[in-house]
């Protein structure tokens, strides 16, 4: 898939979400996707990651971080660049962009914002806007030991074949909780971070 092929898509997509306009569902909506009914947070809190299309040639990349073992939420998982809105942020890509220089050291003039899409729900009580950027090769990774224990490329290609696409399990909370997962080599791409890629992927081979 071409850059800018992806670039309609998303904004398209992008579009008609900010316009009210209907649109169709995408696979995953939140945590509680795969589980039934699952009582959620009465309040969600907002955050926003960066989903950073790496326009490589010839492999379109998708870069994430693998979280610290320490962290206080999510550690050691896979996740892309992102956390919660402060109140200084003007608005949800504010909060991506900033997050991402924080993390991994990427500055905003690498980085071409082109849309976002749906929100996804986590379990953990955040609701969080994906923030779609076309990010130009040369940039430096700066990351952040305290917050990223690595930052890695997969190629997008990987997300977009579904045959790479899987549905996992396991016990929480004395409970079977069921998810997307989407393993590259050794790492395991899995939760939240599956599901909003699973997502791009719907955007980006079905024009959604």
């Amino acid at each position: 898939m071409l850059v800018d092929e992806i670039v309609r898509r998303v904004r398209e997509r992008s579009t008609r979400l900010a316009s009210g306009l209907p649109v169709p569902p995408l696979p995953v909506g939140s945590d509680f996707s795969l589980n039934g009914i699952v009582p959620a947070p009465e309040k969600y809190r907002p955050a926003s990651v960066l989903v950073p299309i790496v326009a490589r040639t010839p492999d379109i990349t998708i870069l994430l971080t693998q979280r610290t073992e320490d962290m206080p939420s999510h550690a050691g998982q896979v996740a892309f660049p992102g956390g919660r809105r402060h109140e200084s942020d003007a608005d949800d890509v504010a909060t991506a962009l900033r997050e991402t220089e924080e993390e991994v050291g990427i500055g905003q003039d690498f980085i071409e914002v082109i849309g976002s899409y749906d929100h996804y729900q986590t379990g953990t009580g955040y609701e969080i806007t994906p923030i779609v950027g076309i990010v130009t090769p040369g940039f430096t990774v700066r990351a952040d030991p305290r917050e990223v224990a690595a930052v890695f490329e997969v190629p997008l290609d990987h997300f977009l074949d579904e045959r790479n696409h899987r549905i996992d399990s396991r016990m929480a909370q004395g409970r079977e909780r069921r998810f997307y997962a989407m393993p590259y080599g050794q790492r395991y791409i899995w939760g939240a971070t599956a599901g909003m890629l699973k997502n791009l992927q719907f955007i980006l081979t079905t024009g959604a």
